[in-house]
């Protein structure tokens, strides 16, 4: 989830901001804190960094040195009472906000809508680890559900167990993701690494969506591949495209998060890494040692502005560590990740460039 109320409320500002109009970092730092919710909203809960794959695309495989921790049952409940899921009113402005804005409607199928429509619902329970290899996960699905909140996370085919799928179905999982770079084997294996796989993973999807629409499991199986700019990306992706078509998934080519340690910056296609970052206002992330950082980028939790275990969300979001990140956001504050290991535009960088380490 995310602040939907402060993203439409700074859209108009963003919208002058790219037009060209200035504004003083004192106007626009009030300003922010003035359509901020004083409530947290939690984008995602890592509840494991435990992975078995060596993604060549991932930090958590070139770059992550933090230790391999879970996140346990009571801490993950104490998280989940402090926070409240959107209302329907909250949901319908929002849905009009992104049809007029976006002009994406609610019933498309892409990367784009999908930012849209349902990160901003969802608890995601995936960081830098995949969820399928965290033994409490049916049990964390299910108090969310009970909470009236929808869980999503992403995670990788060939860890799949039929029955603790079935268990998270049953939970009320509402949109499970699986990342899939090829239809071919040992290319998959030469991007996810040698746990990986595509002829069994997709031997088990198709066992999952079977057993689905015998039950009646309303979980939404989601199909993405990566763009990773090689050459014969576009086949690929048809090739996916065909072997499920007709299935019920949704399916999309999706744009690289982070690019900026690669020597092949190809962009992105993204609304959300187009636009200012806004994550230090309108959300807030929990690693797997519940430890809160600036958001889900922060593999290696290099900016901790609390601990969900000792203190309340509301203290840590409202207490001096925010306050002074929210700050080194307009005054592009050198040495921090943001400011040089980031795709995302940082709101300083509109007010002053000449100060930016970015590109």
């Amino acid at each position: 989830m995310f602040d939907i109320d402060f993203y439409m409320r700074v859209y108009e500002f963003q919208k002058k901001i790219n037009k060209g109009e200035k504004f003083t970092k004192e106007f626009l730092l009030n300003k922010f804190e003035e359509m901020r919710n004083k409530n947290p909203v939690i984008y995602n809960i890592e509840t494991t960094n435990a992975c078995n794959m060596k993604c060549k695309m991932c930090p958590r495989t070139t770059m992550m040195t933090r230790s391999v921790e879970s996140l346990d049952k009571e801490t993950f409940i104490k998280i989940v009472d402090q926070i409240k899921p959107f209302t329907k009113d909250n949901w319908k402005k929002w849905e009009e906000f992104c049809q007029k804005t976006y002009n994406i409607g609610k019933d498309d199928m892409s990367e784009n809508h999908f930012f849209l429509y349902i990160i901003p619902k969802v608890i995601q329970l995936h960081g830098y680890g995949d969820p399928l290899l965290d033994p409490n996960m049916g049990e964390f699905v299910r108090i969310l559900t009970q909470k009236g909140f929808s869980s999503y996370f992403s995670c990788n085919p060939a860890n799949i167990n039929i029955k603790k799928t079935i268990e998270m179905f049953e939970s009320g999982l509402s949109y499970i993701k699986y990342s899939i770079e090829s239809v071919d084997d040992e290319t998959h294996k030469s991007i996810r690494g040698k746990a990986s796989n595509f002829t069994e993973s997709y031997k088990r999807i198709l066992e999952l969506l079977d057993i689905k629409k015998k039950k009646g499991y309303k979980t939404t199986i989601i199909i993405t591949m990566l763009d990773l700019n090689k050459p014969n990306q576009k086949e690929e992706y048809a090739k996916l495209k065909k072997a499920f078509e007709g299935k019920d998934v949704y399916i999309y080519m999706k744009s690289e998060d982070q690019q900026w340690y690669r020597k092949d910056f190809h962009g992105t296609n993204s609304i959300h890494w187009s636009e200012i970052c806004k994550h230090p206002w309108m959300s807030m992330t929990i690693k797997s040692n519940a430890e809160v950082v600036m958001c889900m980028e922060d593999y290696n939790n290099e900016i901790v502005l609390g601990d969900a275990k000792k203190e309340t969300l509301y203290d840590i979001w409202n207490g001096p560590k925010y306050e002074r990140f929210r700050k080194d956001h307009f005054d592009l504050t050198p040495g921090l990740k943001c400011t040089e290991r980031c795709d995302m535009k940082m709101i300083g960088e509109f007010l002053n460039t000449n100060k930016s380490g970015k590109r």
